[in-house]
């Protein structure tokens, strides 16, 4: 018999195995997160064991370097795609994945290039191939999943509405939901030299713009969580033109997956922040992401009450047909 397609286009076999194919992409991507942050809060703080400095362990060591984070950030984005294309299809979810890779893409580029709107940086080798020379991959990647996984809590606890307020109502949160984990994020990966900040030339400018474009938060400038969160912003709109609010949370947000996906990547940069004398910005971290992760639990089941009676694209539903 064959499969009969549901309204997104996905019928109910081909639903499953994108399920599992986010499921164990995800349990990948988090075993991977775990061993990272133990790695990077214990023997790979300076100066190093000497288990690990002998020829064996140097080259594995080489090797993590040059594939570890590629592969970790691959499996959160196989994760966010598989899931996405679970709920709404596979169509869209390749338009979501293609607009926030280059919208994400292009910020990245001309912050880089230009030091707007993030502030003067570099990244260096440790985080793969770079495009034109600039940017990881990987970097524009970790944007979609983690927009993704954004987004789906937000459906836990805004209101769901297609207007174009909302819409934008809806794209300020999802951007400070992303803008939290890089509270961590950012002194932990520049602590460990995946990427550089500079020291602008500051003096001809006002007492404000200097406060906000020195780096000073553990090697970081403010003007990189503003930046984070007008890109944030940007291109959760775009990924809403595409697949408004009300889908949002009649197709992803009664899943846990997002929440787990969010979740799991505050654990390298969290243990990095406590294991190296970074507590500041581990604790502050820790409540950035506590927040929204914190909404998004209390308020599934408001939104389950709300939306009961709808069909539940998640995979208790799927496994339970």
């Amino acid at each position: 018999m064959t499969a009969t397609p549901l309204s997104d286009g996905v019928d109910m076999d081909t639903r499953a195995r994108l399920f599992k194919i986010a499921t164990i992409a995800l349990i990948g991507h988090a075993a991977l997160s775990a061993f990272s942050a133990f790695a990077f809060s214990t023997f790979l703080i300076p100066p190093f064991p000497a288990w690990l400095m002998t020829p064996t362990n140097q080259s594995v060591m080489r090797i993590g370097y040059t594939y570890g984070g590629q592969t970790t950030v691959v499996l959160g984005a196989i994760a966010g795609f598989a899931f996405l294309a679970a709920c709404i299809g596979m169509s869209r979810t390749w338009k979501v994945f293609a607009v926030a890779f280059l919208l994400s893409l292009g910020s990245e580029l001309l912050g880089t290039g230009t030091g707007l709107p993030f502030g003067v940086y570099k990244y260096t080798d440790q985080l793969g191939y770079k495009i034109a020379g600039l940017v990881p991959f990987n970097i524009p990647t970790s944007w979609f999943y983690m927009l993704v996984a954004s987004l789906a809590m937000c459906g836990r606890f805004l209101p769901a509405k297609d207007d174009n307020a909302s819409k934008w109502w809806w794209a300020l949160v999802g951007g400070l939901v992303l803008t939290a984990w890089d509270v961590s994020m950012d002194p932990a990966m520049v602590k460990t030299t995946h990427w550089l900040w500079y020291v602008p030339d500051l003096s001809s400018k006002s007492a404000f713009i200097q406060f906000i474009g020195k780096p000073i938060f553990f090697g970081m400038p403010i003007t990189n969580w503003l930046g984070w969160l007008l890109t944030g912003i940007l291109v959760a709109r775009a990924m809403l033109m595409l697949v408004p609010p009300t889908t949002w949370v009649t197709k992803t947000s009664r899943s846990h997956l997002p929440v787990y996906l969010y979740a799991v990547n505050g654990l390298l940069p969290l243990a990095i922040c406590f294991a190296q004398d970074m507590v500041l910005a581990g604790v502050l971290g820790t409540v950035a992401m506590a927040i929204p992760l914190i909404a998004a639990l209390r308020g599934a089941r408001q939104r389950r009450t709300a939306t009961q009676g709808l069909p539940s694209m998640t995979p208790a539903s799927v496994s339970g047909r």
